[in-house]
């Protein structure tokens, strides 16, 4: 993926081949909390900034405005990521717009807290359909894309919960479980085309997401530094793992909790 900032004269790249055109990137769930924070990171950069909503509009406009501040250029793309028509006619929004695209994020999510004897089959197929189910969609609809230009990236957000369970998250570590499938297959595909497929565990922030099950400072001992991670810190690195060109097929656990 194109390296667009003075840390390249570190990066490997040949300093006298052409400078690349200014890369992209598309945030699925940009108008989140995590997503919005990893939206910025890129802006920082100077890349164009794709970002995703399915209904929350006034945020993404916020997150657009932040990221035009910081220099990036950014556009609002929405869709619903359970419907793979919707998310195909927005990536090829997204390619008309700007011609490429070189980093894919998923950071869309949902989350209900019900143990598993109570969790009704509907419940059970909207989270699955949006967290696993969707983030398959916008591979799909990205991966043509990124295997045509010879190279990209794509960070999936995860959770610890997919490799410890949580009382209550039945149908959300399930979901999170089956990424982690999702991210090593698509990595061994799309290895020989130059794609990386990695995976982060960004550890608890605080939104709608993690609501009231967010930990307070008494139930944080299996933090082995006891604090939760930083948003800026795992946004930072979300945008490095974007830029290794030698990694597939990981996953990055961001916080103090060992697995």
């Amino acid at each position: 993926m194109p390296p667009p900032s003075s840390q390249d004269s570190n990066s490997g790249r040949d300093p006298s081949s052409p400078l690349p055109v200014t890369p992209t990137v598309l945030v699925i769930g940009g108008s989140g909390v995590i997503g919005r924070a990893i939206s910025l990171r890129f802006a920082e950069e100077r890349w164009r900034v794709g970002v995703h909503y399915r209904t929350r509009r006034s945020e993404t406009e916020e997150t657009i405005r932040l990221a035009q501040e910081l220099g990036g250029e950014a556009k609002a793309f929405q869709a619903d990521v359970r419907d793979f028509q919707q998310v195909h006619h927005m990536v090829q929004t997204l390619k008309q717009e700007w011609d490429r695209l070189d980093v894919l994020v998923c950071a869309a999510g949902k989350i209900v807290n019900t143990l598993a004897v109570r969790l009704s089959p509907e419940i059970w197929e909207e989270i699955i359909h949006t967290n696993l189910t969707g983030v398959f969609f916008c591979l799909k609809a990205c991966g043509p894309i990124l295997l045509s230009q010879g190279e990209g990236s794509i960070i999936v957000i995860g959770s610890l919960a997919s490799m410890q369970g949580t009382t209550g998250q039945t149908a959300y570590a399930a979901s999170k479980a089956g990424l982690l499938g999702l991210v090593k297959t698509a990595a061994r595909e799309w290895g020989p085309g130059n794609i990386r497929v990695n995976a982060i565990f960004p550890g608890w922030h605080q939104s709608t997401l993690s609501g009231e099950s967010f930990p307070n400072t008494s139930n944080l001992g299996n933090h082995i530094l006891g604090r939760t991670s930083d948003l800026k810190e795992v946004a930072n690195s979300v945008y490095q793992i974007a830029r290794l060109r030698d990694v597939t097929g990981q996953i990055f656990n961001l916080d103090s909790r060992i697995w």
